[in-house]
C-alpha cells in the first residue's frame, strides 16, 4: 500500500483553512473588479520558447521545464510574462488602457522552506497602456491596496512608495549609472540586512566612499510625506531624470490623496528600490505595521514597456501582485486569521421519513432564494445526524419527519441556542423565521 504524501513546497488545507483561504481569495478578486479589472486566465503551461524569452540566472533553474512529444514545455513561474504574450498576442481585439487581473496558481522549484512554496497563487492586477500611460494611474493602484488591505481584514499598514527615476538620477549625479541596478538591489535589503551592512555590500560594488556617503545620505531623508518632497527639492539635483522622478512622484502623492487613501496608510520612503530590473519609475511595498517579519504583503510598480520581446509596440504599464499562498500561511501561523468557518451550509435538512420528495423540495426551494442547504441523505439515527451538523457549526437544523409532513410545518432548531421552533412548510416563511 502507497503511503499518502503530498511534495515538499505543495500547500493542501484542512475544508475549515480552504474556506478561510476560499474567502480572502474571493475579497481580493471582488476588490480587483469594483476598480473595473477584466478577468484574465492563461496557461499554466507554455511553449518553453515562449514563456523563457526573457529569464536567465536563477529564475531559468526554478523552472519546471519537460518534453512532451516533440514540444518543450515549460510551467508559468509567474503571471506577467504570460500577460506580455496574451497582450501581443491578441493587441488588436484589446482596448487600451487594457486593465485586467489574475488570480492563479505558479510553479518554481526552489529548495523547499518554512512559508516558501513551489506551488503557489499569485493575485495581479495591471494597467496596460498603448504608447503611453497617464501618472494617474500610478496613483489610482495604492487606492486598490488600501480597499484590499481592509477588506481582508487590516487596519494598521503602510503602502510605501518611491519612484526609480529619482534614485536613477541620483546615481547619474554622482557618476555610478553604471551600477545603478547593483546599488538598486543592495538598498532593496535594507530593512532586511540594516544600514552597516548596506554600506558593506556597496563596498564589494568598489564604489567609493563619497558616492557611498551620498546615497546613504539620500535613503536617509525623513519626516512626514511632503516634508521628504521639500527635502528631495532642496537637494538641488540639477539632472533630468531626478527631476522628472521627483515630479512623478509630487503628482502621484496628489493623486493618491484624492482617491481617498489617508496620509496614514502610506508615505515616501526612498529605501524602496524593487530589486526587478524592469520597474522604470513608481514602486509599491505594502507592510502590516505590527507584523513586519512578514515582509511585503503587496508590491510593484511601473515599468516601460511589458511585452518587448513580442512585439515592437511600446505597452508601458504599472501594476502588483500579491503572493495569497505565503500571505495565508504567514497569518495562519501567526494567527492572525481564524479558520472557524468548517461548513458552507447555512441550514441542514435532517428527513426522517423514508419518503426524501418534500425534503428534497424544500432544500431546492431554499437554494433558489439563496440559502446555503444541505440535506442529511444517509439514513442514520437523529443523534448521529444532530452530532454531524453540530460538528460543522451549522447553524439551522431543520427536522422532518411524518408528524411535520401530515401538519405542513417543520421543526427548526438553532444549533448554537439549543431552541426549537415550529415553522410552515414554506422556504420563504423558513427564511424570514430564521
Amino acid at each position: 500500500m502507497t503511503e499518502p504524501r503530498t511534495l515538499p513546497g505543495f500547500m493542501e488545507l484542512l475544508p475549515n483553512e480552504q474556506i478561510l483561504f476560499e474567502q480572502m481569495k474571493q475579497k481580493i478578486e471582488k476588490t480587483y473588479q469594483q476598480f473595473g479589472f477584466l478577468p484574465l486566465d492563461t496557461p499554466v503551461l507554455e511553449l518553453a520558447e515562449v514563456l523563457l524569452t526573457k529569464t536567465g540566472g536563477e529564475t531559468e533553474k526554478q523552472i519546471y521545464r519537460f518534453q512532451k512529444g516533440d514540444t518543450d514545455v515549460a510551467m508559468r513561474f509567474d503571471l506577467t510574462v504570460p500577460l506580455a504574450k496574451y497582450v501581443a498576442k491578441n493587441y488588436g481585439n484589446l482596448s487600451f488602457p487594457f486593465r485586467r487581473y489574475q488570480i492563479g496558481k505558479v510553479y518554481r522549484g526552489e529548495r523547499a522552506q518554512k512559508g516558501r512554496f513551489r506551488e503557489f497563487y499569485q493575485c495581479d492586477i495591471d494597467i496596460i497602456g498603448d504608447g503611453e500611460l497617464a501618472i494617474a494611474n500610478d496613483a489610482e493602484i495604492p487606492s486598490v491596496i488600501y480597499n484590499l488591505i481592509r477588506k481582508i481584514g487590516f487596519d494598521d499598514f503602510t503602502i510605501c512608495i518611491n519612484n526609480r527615476k529619482i534614485l536613477n538620477g541620483l546615481f547619474e549625479q554622482i557618476n555610478q549609472k553604471q551600477n545603478a541596478t547593483d546599488i538598486l538591489r543592495v538598498i532593496d535589503k535594507i530593512e532586511k540586512i540594516g544600514k552597516e551592512a548596506v554600506i558593506e555590500e556597496l563596498q564589494k560594488l568598489n564604489i567609493d566612499e563619497c558616492a557611498i556617503e551620498q546615497v546613504m545620505n539620500f535613503i536617509a531623508i525623513d519626516g512626514k510625506t511632503d516634508e521628504k518632497l521639500q527635502k528631495l527639492e532642496a537637494l538641488n539635483i540639477q539632472n533630468d531624470t531626478f527631476l522628472l522622478g521627483l515630479d512623478e512622484l509630487k503628482q502621484v502623492v496628489k493623486y493618491i490623496r484624492l482617491f481617498g487613501v489617508p496620509d496614514t496608510h502610506f508615505k515616501v520612503d526612498l529605501t524602496i528600490a524593487r530589486g526587478l530590473d524592469y520597474y522604470t519609475g513608481t514602486v509599491y511595498e505594502t507592510f502590516l505595521n505590527d507584523y513586519k517579519e512578514i515582509g511585503s504583503v503587496c508590491s510593484g510598480g511601473r515599468y516601460e514597456n511589458l511585452a518587448q520581446y513580442y512585439t515592437d509596440k511600446k505597452l508601458p504599464g504599472v501594476g502588483i501582485s500579491i503572493g495569497l499562498t505565503r500571505l495565508f500561511y504567514k497569518l495562519n501561523e501567526m494567527q492572525l486569521i481564524k479558520a472557524n468557518k468548517y461548513s458552507m451550509a447555512d441550514i441542514l435538512i435532517v428527513p426522517m421519513i423514508e419518503d426524501l420528495e418534500k425534503p428534497i423540495e424544500l432544500a431546492s426551494n431554499l437554494r433558489r432564494l439563496g440559502v446555503n442547504t444541505e440535506i442529511y441523505l444517509n439514513d442514520k439515527k437523529i443523534k448521529a445526524k444532530l452530532k454531524y451538523a453540530d460538528k460543522l457549526e451549522i447553524p439551522y437544523v431543520i427536522v422532518i419527519g411524518e408528524d411535520e409532513i401530515n401538519l405542513n410545518k417543520v421543526k427548526i432548531k438553532n444549533m448554537q441556542t439549543g431552541e426549537e421552533h415550529q415553522a410552515a412548510f414554506n422556504a420563504a416563511e423558513i427564511i424570514n423565521h430564521i
